[in-house]
């Protein structure tokens, strides 16, 4: 079994999708994380396209990773240059990189009418460029862009540019699928068409326009390739790059190759840290790592995980750093009510004759537009009033927003509030710069009164979405709103439905006040 080294482009391949754009500290943050997860090779940027990626550069050389290699990238020398004076190439050289991956064009289509130049100056162009890198660099990789493509339209060239890049020393030849559109029973034809010529080791390094980047990339390592090249989370330009986050997973815990090591269970942090940075929203479906990849809903599943998790989990989602979530909704059993209680800490306080009156609950919220898979504040407040009817720390009376137009200073927003505090009433009014931040304020205020401690509470997140617009404006809306406790760090989400966007949202607000003090309440308590 041959080993198998990974090598990222994230922060180079994966920073021309739409929407990403990395500062030189973002990158930085990204490279040690990647560091840390034990991937092999970082390809950093191209050192001559930009001043940002030169100062990077830069940067690194006082940077000392544990783990991985750093990789510059960049094309064989232009047409009519030296390679000695192509600044391409300087820029490769002067980056102090220990690696380095360039391209050459395999394709004679795009020799002859991309560039314009006869086939056997581009077969110089790769076989000098190769040749000058390797006095250098540790390590040069030959990317023979658009391989597939040229290989099935001339075979005889593009053979003859991986041919021209071994003979001037390249350490590996990197085939690429650049336009995506090869499928995977051809990448293992080829591969083993391709070890007949060359005696040089392969990579590949495959995009996902048919959303076969993976598959292809495993079916190359299947036919002797020693390094894939791919993204973080799947990034690149149009439908993006191989995704290391779920090539890695396969290749270590399907078909036994000893990639990241223990280490793989950084995969998932690693997968949500990149996203962050990036400012995306991660899939929540991506196998291996999405929040989603472990995560069950209908009743007879849990009640069958619970018993075995084998039943319907391929792995222990551990493993790779993830974890299992049960959701409640109106699929759910018995089962799930049980596993969100083990998982609340609440199994022992909950008789199983409550069971029934949880789930009937749950079914009829969930009939008037409430969703508790996303809500664990709220489901868990249910609970407790179920077992505890008397449970309350404030009873909410009425509110009112008033927004008005004043000439000449825009808008003014102010919202008053009337809430029952230990048989006392507090009403109190609040200015916000929006209906839901002045309902907000003046919850608050009238809190304070009896828990000053209720400052704490910040509002981190606010969702909005209509679960029945056939009805136009008339229609249910569903808010969600998360909270921070900001001494404790904890962060709950807490739901709120009605006809009118703000009484939804004044319902998940008193949620999530009454879920922290109910939890504060809790924590004293168990300290005393």
């Amino acid at each position: 079994m041959n080993e198998v080294k990974i090598y990222d482009t994230t922060l180079r391949d994966g920073s021309q999708m739409r929407g990403i754009r990395y500062s030189i500290e973002d990158k930085i943050k990204i490279i040690k994380r990647l560091d840390k997860a034990g991937i092999h090779y970082i390809e950093c940027g191209w050192p001559s396209s930009n001043p940002t990626d030169r100062e990077l550069f830069e940067k690194l050389k006082d940077i000392r990773l544990e783990n991985s290699i750093i990789s510059a990238f960049g094309s064989t020398r232009h047409y009519g240059n030296s390679v000695e004076n192509d600044l391409n190439i300087k820029g490769i050289v002067e980056s102090g990189a220990k690696a380095c991956s360039i391209f050459g064009k395999a394709w004679d289509l795009h020799v002859t009418e991309g560039f314009g130049i006869p086939l056997e100056e581009n077969l110089k162009m790769v076989e000098e460029s190769v040749d000058y890198l390797k006095k250098y660099v540790n390590e040069v990789f030959f990317i023979g862009e658009h391989f597939f493509d040229g290989y099935k339209q001339n075979r005889e060239y593009a053979l003859e540019v991986l041919k021209r890049a071994e003979k001037a020393g390249a350490d590996l030849l990197i085939l690429a699928d650049t336009n995506g559109g090869t499928q995977y029973f051809e990448i293992g034809q080829i591969i083993d068409e391709v070890k007949k010529i060359v005696n040089v080791k392969l990579g590949i390094h495959c995009h996902n326009d048919s959303g076969l980047a993976v598959a292809n990339s495993l079916e190359a390592v299947r036919k002797g390739i020693v390094q894939i090249q791919g993204t973080i989370n799947g990034y690149g330009e149009r439908c993006g790059n191989a995704n290391l986050c779920e090539l890695i997973p396969n290749l270590q815990l399907k078909m036994g190759y000893d990639i990241l090591g223990k280490k793989i269970s950084y995969l998932t942090p690693l997968s949500k840290y990149v996203s962050e940075i990036t400012n995306l929203i991660p899939p929540t479906s991506m196998p291996f790592v999405g929040s989603n990849a472990f995560t069950h809903k209908g009743g007879i599943h849990v009640s069958a995980v619970m018993k075995n998790s084998i039943t319907y989990e391929h792995m222990t989602p551990e493993e790779i750093g993830n974890r299992r979530n049960i959701l409640i909704s109106d699929l759910s059993g018995k089962s799930n009510v049980l596993y969100k209680l083990k998982e609340f800490n609440m199994e022992k306080m909950v008789d199983e004759k409550y069971l029934d009156e949880i789930l009937k609950k749950v079914k009829e919220f969930t009939k008037k537009g409430y969703d508790y898979e996303g809500a664990d504040g709220s489901f868990q407040l249910l609970i407790k009033k179920i077992i505890n009817p008397n449970l309350s720390y404030f009873e909410p009376i009425d509110f009112r927003v008033i927004t008005e137009k004043i000439d000449g200073y825009g808008t003014r927003t102010e919202a008053t509030n009337k809430l029952k505090i230990k048989g006392r009433v507090y009403h109190t009014v609040a200015e916000g710069n929006g209906p839901v931040n002045a309902i907000n304020i003046s919850i608050k205020k009238g809190l304070e009164e009896e828990y000053p401690f209720i400052k704490d509470v910040n509002l981190i997140d606010y969702k909005v979405r209509i679960v029945e617009g056939m009805q136009s404006t008339k229609a249910i809306i569903r808010v969600l709103i998360e909270s921070r406790d900001e001494v404790t760090g904890e962060e709950w989400s807490t739901i709120g439905v009605s006809t009118n966007i703000l009484k939804a949202s004044w319902r998940a607000l008193l949620d999530s006040f009454n879920y922290y003090l109910y939890k504060r309440n809790e924590r004293e308590n168990y300290e005393d």
